[in-house]
């Protein structure tokens, strides 16, 4: 069975990179010799089809076709598009989230008295996040070792969601992966609903009369 996907990252000295495909899914790995022989050299965003086999180390693509780029499916051509650079087309709407929150955690120090502390967790932990996106991105493009979507999920749903979406943003990865989006907006989710009760906790708690 073949599939179509973009070479999302490319070592030329050394001869290996990941596909994305266009179903989804983690990057397969793909080595030179998987390309067809006798034709140009891989470049980075150049569509392909290709066909799947499970080696010792995962799954890893073989007998790699080059495609035109008006046969990739229409959401890869829009991700090839952001990939040049700029901000997220959906990145006024959903960058208004952050600020929402900062109102949320203004309420809640001044209802709950939510502790100081919280922010400079939170200051802390979208630090991280925005740090691990970067790597993660940088690793991609050089074929290296990546942060794992788990761990990113995990940063997210511990408080640094913000930096995170930041991330997102300005550094246009992980912005369009469906799946990944859709997992990353429930641990935001799961993240507030946890630090409201928290702070009712708190507020509750004979400590804090």
């Amino acid at each position: 069975m073949r599939f179509e996907g973009i070479l999302t990252s490319w070592n030329d000295d050394r001869g290996f990179g990941r596909i994305e495909s266009s179903q989804g899914g983690e990057p397969i790995f793909v080595h030179v010799s998987a390309w067809p022989r006798g034709g140009p050299r891989p470049v980075l965003h150049q569509a392909v089809s290709f066909e799947v086999e499970v080696g010792p180390k995962g799954k890893r693509a073989r007998k790699v076709q080059l495609i035109q780029a008006r046969r990739m499916p229409g959401p890869r051509r829009q991700a090839r598009a952001g990939a040049r650079g700029g901000a997220a087309p959906w990145g006024t709407a959903t960058l208004a989230v952050i600020p929402a929150f900062l109102l949320l955690c203004l309420a809640l120090a001044f209802f709950w008295k939510l502790p100081r502390e919280v922010a400079f967790a939170y200051l802390a932990l979208s630090v991280v996040a925005f740090l691990a996106y970067a790597f993660d991105k940088s690793a991609a493009a050089r074929g290296r070792w990546r942060t794992s979507e788990h761990k990113l999920h995990m940063l997210a749903l511990a408080g640094g969601w913000p930096g995170a979406l930041l991330a997102q943003q300005f550094l246009r990865h992980k912005s369009a992966k469906q799946s990944f989006r859709q997992v990353f907006w429930g641990t935001v989710f799961l993240n507030i609903v946890g630090l409201v009760l928290l702070a009712h906790h708190m507020a509750q708690s004979p400590s804090a009369r």
